[in-house]
Order: C-alpha cells, then structure tokens, then sequence
C-alpha cells in the first residue's frame, strides 16, 4: 500500500437510509482529485487514528468528489462510530490515494451486479460507470428492509433505473430474491459481482459455483474480514528471517500484537484480513489462513500469510521481515 496521503474536505455529510451517513469529499485547494476505477475504495484516516476503507460510490468521471457512505455498526471496531460522530461537514480529513481490488472485468460481454445492504456502495459506482459505456448489466440490490436501503432516490433517478430490481426482506413475497432464478438467466459469459454481508456472498458464491460458474467470471469484495476463532487456538512462535529473533505468539494474541510487543512494526489498515496491506512472506512453516484477501491459489501456496488474522498450523513461522 502506498504510503501516500491527501488532505480533502468534507463538503457535505447526509443521512442517506437508517444507520448510514452518506460524506462527500472534495480537494482542500479546489484542485481535481486522482482518477478512480469503478469498485476502488480509500484509507480514511479517523479520530484516534483509526484507518478504515471504504469504497467510492459515485460516477469514476467525477474528478471534483469522491463519495462514501457508511454503515454504523454497534458491534463494530469504532471506525464507523468515529466517523458518524466525530467528523462533521466542513471538518478535514486524510485520505489515501484510489485502490482498486475489485475491478469490473475489461472483457465481459454482460455484468450481474448484487448488492446486500452497505454493499451498494462500489456495485453503485460500477452500475453508473457501465451504464454510461453502454455496456449491458442487471443489478440486483436485497436488504432487510426499505429504510435501510441506501442511494434509492439516486437510482430511481438514473439512466439505468429499468436494469435494477429491489429487494427487501419484510416486504411482498413477490419481490423476494430468487438467487437461483437470477443466476439461471444470466446470459452466457455473464460475470458476476457481489458486494454485501459475509453470509450474503457465500450463499451467492456457493450457488454460483454449484451452476458451473467458473473463477474468473466470479468478482467480490468482503466489508467484514473472514475472521475466526475456535476457541482452541494455540500458542505457537515467529521468527524475523532478518534477526533471527523468535518471538512467542500466546493462543489469544494476533501475530500483529506479538511482533508490536517486541518492536517489530508491520504496516497495518482494516486488522481484519480484508484490506492486504500487512501481507507478508512465509519463509518456512504452514500458515493457518484466516482473511478474506489471498486467493484459494496463493492461501495454497503457503507462502504469505495476513498476521493481523492468520496463524499457523506448525510450530513456527519463519517470516520474511
């Protein structure tokens, strides 16, 4: 991740659907911001030095704005608590530059948009940016309800508006998603892009998959890590390829925390294998892969790991820092 940085301003902070703020971003100086791909997101930079992503949800060829909305979480790490409390319209904030890992793919011939709550928010900007190349696409967009849906007027009133269907889960039994009936429909050569909650994007993947989907034509983003504990992890060690020193990781401590206590910085972002900023090479030993970033390939290739979730299936990891 580039360590790279820009002061914006918050030139305007909505309520967009219940427990979500909506904040646009301009340039501090008036200047034109760096350009964006459709489903990129950016490093905020909170409160308490928080750093959390989020991604851009406006058209990619608005060069005077960035947008993001926001889900506040009760059960969250503080970030959304800090930005829907402490960061106010007119108040300056640090970003980073544009990323991009979950990019519309150049040579679709149609695209399957699915958005499950907050998760509108990079399907939105890839809806927009398709519409206006006049690539064809469906999206589908499920919620638990109507007043949690965000950007509905902003939809209702786009060019796109007659390929968008919604879905809410206490309305009309009619209007329920039919994953299986959409997934069925799909022209051949369809991709297919998911964006939600974690049991969202896995029943879609597994349906998906079970068609014959192949990997390619499958794009997601995880908004909450992979994350897990099972009550039974155990203690195990780290060495530092560089110094040779081996540091204890106790079964209730990530790999991050360890090498924090004995002065071993990594550079960290989102803590819940979902950003890739503290990837880092295995040397020796089987890492025990817990994040939402690597791919099937490189988790079975064992030769990186995410210490801010991951652990290890042997007595000891010999990291390359």
């Amino acid at each position: 991740m580039s360590d790279a940085t820009l002061t914006v301003r918050v030139a305007r902070k909505w309520h967009e659907a219940r427990d979500i703020c909506g904040f646009e971003l301009v340039s501090d100086d008036g200047s034109p911001l760096p350009r964006f791909d459709a489903g990129a997101h950016i490093d905020v930079h909170l409160p308490g030095g928080l750093v959390r992503q989020y991604s851009l949800c406006n058209h990619p060829e608005q060069r005077d704005r960035y947008q993001i909305a926001v889900l506040r979480e009760a059960d969250g790490r503080g970030g959304s608590r800090a930005i829907h409390d402490e960061v106010r319209q007119g108040d300056t904030v640090r970003i980073g530059m544009p990323r991009n890992q979950f990019p519309l793919a150049s040579d679709a011939p149609h695209h399957l948009l699915l958005a499950g709550g907050i998760g509108v928010t990079p399907i939105l900007s890839m809806a927009e940016r398709l519409c206006s190349a006049g690539i064809p696409f469906d999206m589908h967009y499920c919620a638990r309800s109507a007043d949690r849906m965000a950007f509905v007027e902003r939809i209702n009133a786009a060019g796109f508006r007659d390929r968008v269907r919604f879905h809410v889960d206490d309305g009309d039994p009619a209007q329920r998603f039919d994953l299986s009936t959409v997934l069925a429909g799909a022209p051949d050569g369809t991709h297919l892009y998911v964006c939600g909650p974690r049991g969202f994007m896995d029943a879609v993947l597994n349906a998906a998959r079970e068609r014959g989907w192949g990997e390619t034509r499958l794009h997601y983003e995880f908004f909450g890590g992979a994350v897990v504990s099972s009550g039974a992890d155990r203690a195990f060690q780290v060495r530092i390829a560089s110094s040779g020193k081996v540091i204890d990781v106790p079964a209730e401590c990530t790999v991050i925390a360890a090498l924090a206590a004995h002065g071993v910085d990594v550079l960290t972002s989102c803590e819940q294998g979902v950003c890739g900023t503290c990837v880092t090479r295995v040397l020796e030993g089987e890492p025990d892969h817990r994040d939402a970033y690597l791919t099937d390939d490189e988790k079975a290739a064992g030769d990186q790991f995410m210490p801010c979730c991951s652990r290890s299936r042997t007595d000891l990891l010999v990291l390359d820092l």
